[in-house]
């Protein structure tokens, strides 16, 4: 059984002191990739070591966070391209729009997102969607975008199902963790109604840990317990999970 983790930032500092045993224990539990979403500058020469240091399993995306779009906004998608010219990325990401923490930059927000989906069309990659209280501004840049079918990910869905048809309608997977074991959050009702064709696994490392960790640090290796909430819902082996997800996340990505 092979599982792949879409989204995962175990490049940060929470996992500095012990990034071998995370690895190690992410391979014991199956995980065969784990692909990295990048943040910000700061973030970038972290991101590129990990992925230097263990290459068979770790996989860069590059882009800039909402949350770090501040006023020097143009600045940090200038290192961003700069790098996209460099090296190899599987996606764009993580990009999107969060109206969760602050609005105050709602509209340089806008305007990184599309500036960062015009990247991906012109580089024929897929993009990974941060979409935190923010679904109606997120469908209407794509909505209104000339290009009317994307590839990419709607990461840490959380959205009713018929934000999920349309997030699917336009291309797009829908990316599941630990938020799905969780009690009241409602995902796994609405997830449901979904196909498994549409849906990869993540698990957004540190955050969001699943049930029996939640509260806790994430990692990678936590994957298992998504997996196996998912083989709950849709009544499925764990294996056929991991056959069906995996092959999901190698068509969209190209691996």
């Amino acid at each position: 059984m092979k599982l792949i983790d879409t989204h995962s930032h175990i490049y940060v500092d929470d996992f500095k002191s012990e990034i071998e045993d995370i690895i190690s224990r992410s391979k014991e539990c199956g995980i065969d990739k784990i692909l990295l979403p990048n943040i910000d500058s700061k973030s970038i020469p972290q991101l590129h070591n990990l992925v230097d240091n263990f290459s068979e399993t770790c996989i860069p995306m590059m882009g800039l966070h909402p949350t770090s779009v501040k006023e020097n906004y143009k600045e940090e998608l200038q290192l961003c391209e700069q790098w996209l010219s460099k090296k190899k990325y599987i996606a764009i990401g993580e990009i999107g729009i969060d109206l969760y923490w602050d609005k105050t930059f709602l509209e340089q927000q806008k305007v990184a997102f599309t500036t960062q989906i015009n990247w991906a069309i012109e580089l024929d990659l897929p993009i990974v969607i941060h979409c935190r209280e923010s679904f109606n501004e997120i469908f209407e840049i794509l909505d209104n975008h000339p290009i009317k079918k994307y590839k990419g990910v709607f990461h840490s869905f959380t959205g009713n199902e018929e934000q999920a048809r349309h997030a699917i309608d336009l291309g797009f997977l829908l990316g599941i963790n630990g938020i799905v074991t969780f009690k009241n959050a409602g995902v796994d009702k609405t997830i449901s109604k979904i196909p498994l064709q549409n849906l990869v696994l993540e698990t957004d490392s540190p955050y969001l840990a699943p049930v029996p960790h939640r509260g806790k640090r994430n990692e990678s290796s936590f994957l298992i317990h998504i997996a196996q909430k998912l083989s709950e819902i849709y009544n499925i082996s764990i294996e056929d999970i991991a056959k069906a997800t995996s092959h999901n996340a190698k068509t969209l990505f190209n691996f």
